[in-house]
């Protein structure tokens, strides 16, 4: 044993091109040694190359070796090849197996019989795949050397306890600690020597660096953020801590350790929420979240009840989203973390007679609005339920908040709804103008074409506003855990344009925003969420691969590990999204919440519209439709590719 992993220990030390070498002359014999097997079987005795049969056996490497080089077999690690690689590497030896078939066949040599040309694939097959295994059970099942060969960036108090942690763990192995301090410069702990920030990238490639850990929880995102662009070049897989108000006291432990955050990926930095503002429309109120199950629905609820309120509604129309954040919320009161009484409603926002007994039933102070149909192309494709749904489903609460006196709703937008080249931008639209028009006008929205009510004295009892923002990152229908999948397995990633650029903002703060602007409300107000600069989505895969330690592959790259696959821009896709339809927006008292005043049609003008509008929904006639939300919404131009 103790020879084993002397050996081993003086193996993995090699550079890798000498390790590269050895592989290739490895396999390189194997071909060899498999041509002269298939000999021996065929002619059912020991073989003595001769003639032309000396071609035939020095064929086998020139073949089988360039094919094995293009397909990527020597970039793999046996110490993390698995069933994937596995399955390139028979790729690669059936293609290796078709070309010598081929070459048997047409350039027929005296004394070289055609079915060697089947038969010593095989054999060559079956002692790669088993090389490539053996290795792996060899590198990976000996204890005397860890699998992973870690730095360590930060060499301060979670840096050395993370090192501590590394101690008893034999599948890894502390090479250094990378610290921005020059007083640390050159000291050890326990033993391992701090390295400064110019000196990684040539630590990763002579130390041979599979991973580098961030251990830096104190550091604010910006610092975090430029510290991880710094090693997006590396080969290197970078994991972290989490910061300082999420990590538990006590030892560090690699369990600690996660794959990188997407507050990591965009480099924003957070700000601290006003607590007096969002306690405002909270505390010891009962409060309605519409989608309460989606993704910015269910982050609504988990933020509202740490604010106290008398009773939470989430309101949602699928049954598993309903089920999962109302479980989810009953875990955290059952550990103390909240007292709220929370009621699970199962209905949609379309169904009016059971909305109508909810808010009856219940008597909401606050609600906000979330549901709706978002998917771009899947409303592209079914326009009446998305118009149904997104338009008269808010119609339908905003009628219902002030019929049974709420004190305040917010209406949660997108930026989709800017110059809409889509359905669900025009609905969503829409949507921002009954809110506007409701507040301003002197009617109470119709409940149907036959119901009216107008008193000149009315004044809108609820105060509606609308908060509008970007994409999320994280969500249901974000790329972020798209691509996290795809890279996963092996690519491609998927992006529609390489030119497509998108706002981002996390969840977490675009539902404390949302909250925190719907406390500022007076009435009609339309409020952007400051979503900082817009991120190229290529830019975003480019990243995500590098951060996992892998390589783009691309023409300028052909070696690389993981492709990017540009799909085309989907039906009603925008290759850039706006926040702002007007100039100028106004600052409010939160830094990143800005008030906007944009033109919408006075009530009257837009209920007859609406009646147009859910009639052309009702009976799914898209160019009718279509023509409706023209009028509806300036500056919407539909997508036309593919037609109706």
């Amino acid at each position: 044993m103790h020879t084993s992993r002397l050996f081993l220990s003086r193996v993995l030390e090699w550079p890798r091109r000498i390790k590269q070498i050895f592989v290739v002359g490895l396999d390189a014999a194997m071909g060899v040694f498999a041509m002269w097997l298939a000999f021996t079987l065929r002619l059912e005795a020991l073989h003595t190359p001769e003639g032309a049969q000396w071609l035939v056996y020095g064929l086998a490497p020139v073949l089988a070796l360039p094919i094995f080089v293009t397909r990527g077999l020597y970039r793999a690690i046996f110490r993390y090849t698995g069933i994937k690689a596995l399955i390139t590497t028979g790729k690669a030896v059936a293609l290796y197996g078709a070309l010598l078939f081929t070459t048997l066949l047409f350039v027929q040599w005296e004394n070289v019989p055609r079915s060697v040309g089947l038969l010593q694939p095989l054999i060559f097959l079956l002692l790669v795949g088993s090389s490539r295994a053996l290795g792996w059970l060899w590198l990976a099942g000996n204890p005397g050397k860890s699998p992973q060969r870690l730095l360590i960036y930060g060499a301060g108090r979670a840096g050395a306890q993370t090192a501590a942690g590394l101690v008893s763990t034999p599948q890894y192995q502390l090479l250094g600690f990378i610290d921005d301090d020059p007083a640390k410069l050159g000291q050890s702990i326990d033993g391992v020597q701090v390295h400064g920030p110019a000196s990684l990238s040539k630590l990763v490639h002579k130390q041979q660096v599979t991973d580098i850990l961030l251990a830096v929880p104190s550091a604010t995102r910006q610092r975090r953020h430029q510290i991880i662009e710094s090693m997006r070049q590396l080969p290197v897989r970078i994991r972290t801590l989490p910061g300082l108000s999420d990590l538990a006291s006590g030892r560090v432990t690699m369990a600690d350790f996660q794959e990188l955050d997407v507050e990591d990926l965009i480099g924003r930095e957070p700000v601290t929420p006003n607590s007096e503002l969002i306690e405002r429309n909270l505390a010891n109120q009962i409060v309605m979240v519409t989608g309460a199950g989606g993704s910015i629905g269910s982050e609504l609820c988990r933020q509202i009840v740490r604010e106290r309120p008398a009773t939470l509604l989430l309101v949602d129309h699928s049954e598993y989203a309903l089920y999962s954040i109302h479980q989810e919320l009953l875990a955290l009161k059952d550990k103390g973390l909240h007292n709220c009484t929370l009621v699970a409603l199962l209905t949609s926002v379309g169904s009016v007679d059971r909305l109508d007994a909810i808010f009856r039933a219940h008597r909401p102070s606050s609600v906000y609005h979330a549901a709706a149909y978002k998917h771009v192309p899947m409303v592209e494709s079914n326009p009446g339920e998305g118009v149904l749904n997104n338009v008269f489903g808010t119609l339908n609460v905003v009628r219902l908040a002030l019929t049974h006196g709420a004190k305040h709703l917010v209406l949660v937008s997108t930026d989709k709804a800017v110059r809409p080249t889509n359905i669900m931008g025009a609905s969503k639209r829409i949507a921002e103008q009954i809110l506007q028009a409701v507040s301003a006008a002197n009617q109470m929205p119709f409940a149907d074409s036959d119901h009216r009510e107008s008193n000149p004295s009315w004044l809108c009892p609820t105060r509606l506003s609308i908060v509008r923002f970007g994409n999320v990152l994280g969500s249901s229908g974000s790329v972020i855990p798209l691509f996290r999948q795809q890279i996963a397995s092996g690519g491609p990633v998927t992006v529609t344009h390489p030119e497509v650029t998108r706002y981002f903002m996390t969840i977490y703060e675009a539902a404390q925003l949302v909250l925190q602007a719907g406390a500022m409300a007076e009435g009609g107000d339309l409020f952007l969420l400051d979503m900082g600069a817009p991120i190229r989505i290529e830019q975003l895969a480019r990243r995500m691969i590098a951060l996992s330690g892998l390589t783009v592959k691309d023409d300028s790259h052909p070696n690389g590990d993981v492709k990017i696959l540009f799909t085309g821009l989907r039906p009603g896709e925008k290759l850039y999204e706006e926040l702002l339809i007007s100039d100028n927006p106004l600052a409010t008292q939160h830094p990143r919440i800005l008030r906007a005043r944009e033109e919408y049609k006075p009530w009257p003008a837009l209920a007859k519209l609406l009646e147009q509008l859910q009639s052309s929904a009702k009976a799914n006639d898209t160019a009718a439709l279509k023509q409706v939300l023209r009028e509806l919404v300036p500056g919407y131009a539909p997508f036309s590719k593919n037609g109706d």
